[in-house]
């Protein structure tokens, strides 16, 4: 069964997420205890014999072996190929869940296009959405174990209901050397031409739009079964495995606490096992054990959701979704066929706009002003020259020099022209004449930056002097 926690973290408060650590089942623990305590047993093995029942020599040849070990378990790109791996594996898992077929679309259309309130309109309708649960629990039955579990035998299908005996014998004697979860889909449309020939279905655009949603409903059929038959690629998930046992193979050995190179340099002098002066002789690796935790429960993630469909804690709940497909298809094209409550005004028929009330608890939101955009309350210039529509005058680019860019021209001394952009460039004011005044920068000879950057009115008399 799924482990759902959505309701625990609904709302980000202090320690949200530590609640969650105290669980069991679907845990990292449940998942990485064996292996964890193996890889502490190896540990404390290796540091026993080392400390205890080494000679002098053999802890100076260890050390070196220790050394070498731990600087190789840092030429391995873990983080990198495992990472990149669990990537893949998730979203392979979420693609895998929305191809589950589903018959909500295809018992709402059948409901809407298959007429007839008699024993044959309501036998076709319900034989359809039939037809539609038994490819599903044929495909489901190929790649899940607790489907297979439930349906060992095409009688246990029979006898749930999702075929007739008749239709047994008629689905086991198409011979076929593969999987035949097809088979109802094709009774489906051979019974959907014959009620659209007998005026159940009465136009063929009716029948098209019951014909498109089976297919797309095979279509997810069609591809659960891939997703089960193409898998990742062996040999990445055999890299990924490697790199990380490979990697705590070297620690266990690499991460021992043994005596510095300057003491196990001269293994004539008797020298106590242990690090050098300054350094914590710890006898639980607790970094080292953390990082195991870490790499070795990436790994174990990926090992329980790449293929979601077995017995795991987080797998997917198979035999749930069928009792729901089929209960709810059989309810929609079957007590809810023409089953409709009387058309009334609804409670806002004379209001000009539609306000439901709100509770107590939440009456605080109805205060909120609605968005209307980012730019709803950008603050726009008050100059009414920068409202004013112009028209583009198109010419040949000219390069931008250090005197036309006003920030690079105050890092090069150059006076810069005013970042007031003049009409004139635009040719013709639309709607409106020339403005008499426009804003320049004018650099008086001798002054500074900041007599450089006064602006003055130029009259309309030198508007019209132009080159």
């Amino acid at each position: 069964m799924t482990v759902s926690y959505t309701l625990k973290v609904a709302e980000a408060r202090f320690g949200g997420f530590s609640g969650l650590l105290l669980r069991w089942r679907g845990s990292i623990y449940k998942l990485l205890y064996k292996e964890f305590l193996l890889f502490i047993v190896l540990y404390a093995l290796l540091s026993i014999t080392y400390r205890l029942l080494l000679t002098q020599e053999q802890r100076y040849v260890y050390a070196q072996v220790a050394r070498y070990c731990n600087r190789s378990a840092d030429l391995i790109p873990l983080s990198f190929v495992l990472g990149f791996y669990v990537t893949l594996v998730v979203n392979r898992w979420w693609a895998q869940y929305t191809s589950i077929p589903l018959p909500d679309q295809l018992m709402c259309v059948i409901s809407a296009s298959v007429h007839g309130v008699d024993q044959r309109g309501r036998l076709l309708r319900r034989t359809l959405i039939r037809y539609a649960n038994l490819a599903s629990v044929l495909v489901l039955r190929s790649v899940s174990t607790r489907v297979l579990k439930r349906f060992p035998t095409m009688e246990h299908v029979v006898d749930a209901g999702f075929m007739s005996q008749e239709e047994r014998k008629k689905f086991e004697s198409l011979k076929s050397d593969f999987n035949k979860y097809w088979v109802p889909c094709v009774w489906f449309t051979n019974l959907a031409a014959q009620a659209r020939r007998d005026g159940r279905i009465r136009d063929d655009i009716a029948l098209c739009l019951l014909l498109e949603e089976l297919n797309k409903y095979r279509a997810k059929c069609s591809m659960l079964f891939h997703y089960d038959w193409i898998s990742i690629p062996l040999v990445y998930t055999q890299v990924v495995t490697i790199a990380v046992y490979s990697f705590f193979a070297l620690s266990l050995v690499g991460r021992q606490f043994v005596e510095s190179e300057a003491g196990a340099a001269k293994p004539q002098k008797p020298l106590e096992p242990g690090p050098a002066l300054g350094d914590l002789d710890m006898y639980v690796p607790l970094t080292t054990l953390l990082q195991f935790f870490f790499y070795a429960g990436w790994l174990k993630v990926a090992e329980q959701i790449i293929n979601p469909f077995g017995e795991d804690d987080d797998d997917f709940e198979t035999n749930k979704l069928i009792d729901r497909n089929l209960q709810v298809s059989l309810l929609s094209v079957d007590d809810m066929y023409q089953n409709l409550p009387a058309v009334e005004k609804d409670s806002y028929w004379d209001e000009d706009s539609a306000q439901p009330p709100y509770t107590v608890a939440t009456v605080a939101e109805s205060l909120r002003p609605s968005f209307l955009g980012s730019t709803f309350n950008l603050r726009i210039s008050d100059d009414p020259e920068q409202s004013l529509q112009v028209e583009a005058s198109p010419g040949p680019a000219r390069p931008v020099t250090a005197a036309q860019t006003p920030l690079l021209g105050r890092f090069l001394g150059v006076g810069a022209p005013s970042p007031a952009i003049s009409l004139r460039n635009f040719g013709r004011i639309r709607g409106a004449p020339r403005t008499p005044h426009l804003l320049r920068f004018r650099a008086e000879e001798g002054g500074d930056l900041e007599a450089a950057g006064r602006i003055e009115e130029e009259g309309s008399g030198d508007e019209a002097q132009e080159p």
